[in-house]
């Protein structure tokens, strides 16, 4: 029999916001993370590396000094700083005292999409731009994707799994689900899990322009430059941070007194295995039947979706279509919502941000809005939350879905504790 699962703390480093109180207090206000990169960004001599094409992304404000003590920081990549600081929040949340457990059944599984991309950055830089044939001895120990996992376990200690998903944009989700089921299953009784992202370099927004899937600056306000569901949508827009939660088996929480944010209730995964890039309403929808299938839940029971809402023109219609698909007619009667449009896409770390986004929703009450939706597009025609948040005193579970380059797609759903 599966045992149940809670979810006891959540911890993030966002552009909206380094908590989970700021960062609930401004995704249900409607704020944008999203402004104009700074000129120069990389703080490197030349034109040719003063700006990429891509103006606007979604920073956070974050100074490690004050976190990690300078040898160390030495030896941490910006992605792994972040995934520190969001696990120390997470566990300070949780109340869990790891010295007076087992921590052979606690783990880590953490998902990045492109790991320690600074790093890269920096030492591409030193070795090409400056002619120099030396770089940071520890750049392979900060560059390797691992890596922040790794650190998180050092820091408690747990010598249980310690895993590193990297499936693109689903793989903090994908991190998340299969840190669930190891605890179901018995395997582990505290997993710390999440994702965390630091795509903000030069050469990461260049390639990413080359793509040709990046967001148009807005023209009146820098912040409105992602538009998901919109007719005039652009885009997606880069974001940065991390989202970790604890996850612990509920009995194991109600025996130490834990406060329960929410239920972690039910996990589908699947694979496109049709194309590199295009996204698939078969593979989507797919993804969420087996995610309500693992929560014995119906779709009527889902009173909000947290969409993937990328921006993107394909994304977008693929999804509301999937959506349709799996939830027929009562699809117009959920609220859907692209909270990307305010923090952006932080890739890796997308799915646990928008994980702890739902399970902060949940209990709170209220329905995330979808900025920027002034134009919407015929072809996208369910309630996106267009605007302005929306109270929810009903509400009693929840999906978040993330769907990736190279077809995994992961939908994550909590009840209400």
């Amino acid at each position: 029999m599966l045992r149940r699962v809670a979810i006891t703390g959540i911890g993030l480093i966002s552009p909206l916001g380094n908590d989970r109180d700021e960062f609930s207090s401004r995704l249900a206000g409607g704020h944008s993370g999203i402004a104009r990169l700074p000129t120069p960004m990389t703080g490197r001599p030349g034109a040719a590396f003063e700006h990429p094409k891509t103006h606007v992304g979604a920073a956070v404000s974050f100074d490690p000094a004050g976190l990690f003590p300078a040898p160390r920081l030495r030896m941490l990549d910006r992605v792994s700083q972040f995934a520190l600081a969001a696990s120390a929040q997470a566990v300070r949340d949780s109340g869990l005292a790891f010295a007076a457990m087992d921590t052979r059944r606690a783990g880590v599984f953490v998902g990045t999409g492109m790991g320690g991309a600074h790093t890269t950055d920096d030492g591409y830089y030193t070795l090409y731009a400056q002619g120099s044939d030396r770089v940071s001895p520890y750049s392979v120990l900060m560059a390797m994707t691992n890596a922040a996992a790794a650190w998180i376990g050092i820091e408690y200690g747990l010598s249980g799994p310690n895993l590193t998903y990297s499936t693109a944009c689903s793989s903090s989700a994908v991190a998340i689900g299969e840190a669930a089921r190891r605890i179901a299953s018995g395997d582990a009784d505290v997993m710390i899990a999440g994702g965390s992202e630091a795509p903000l370099n030069f050469g990461t927004l260049v390639a990413w322009d080359a793509l040709k899937t990046l967001a148009t600056e807005d023209p009146e306000d820098a912040s409105a430059s992602c538009k998901p569901f919109a007719a005039n949508r652009s885009g997606l827009v880069l974001g940065e941070g991390a989202a970790m939660v604890i996850l612990e088996e509920w009995q194991h929480a109600h025996a130490r007194g834990a406060h329960i944010h929410a239920e972690f209730a039910g996990y589908g995964l699947c694979t496109d295995a049709a194309h590199i890039t295009r996204p698939s309403v078969e593979g989507q929808s797919s993804a969420m039947r087996l995610a309500l299938e693992s929560a014995a839940m119906q779709p009527a029971d889902i009173g909000y979706i947290n969409a993937h809402g990328t921006a993107t023109l394909a994304n977008d219609a693929v999804e509301t279509a999937a959506i349709k698909y799996v939830f027929g007619d009562h699809a117009y009667r959920i609220p859907v919502s692209s909270t990307k449009s305010m923090h952006g896409h932080l890739l890796g770390a997308a799915g646990a941000l928008e994980f702890a986004a739902c399970v902060l929703a949940l209990e709170n009450k209220f329905i995330p809005p979808t900025i920027n939706l002034a134009v919407p597009d015929p072809v996208c025609d369910l309630d996106y939350t267009a605007g302005h948040a929306r109270e929810a005193a009903a509400l009693r579970a929840v999906m978040s879905n993330s769907f990736a380059f190279g077809g995994t797609n992961a939908v994550l759903i909590c009840r209400a504790a």
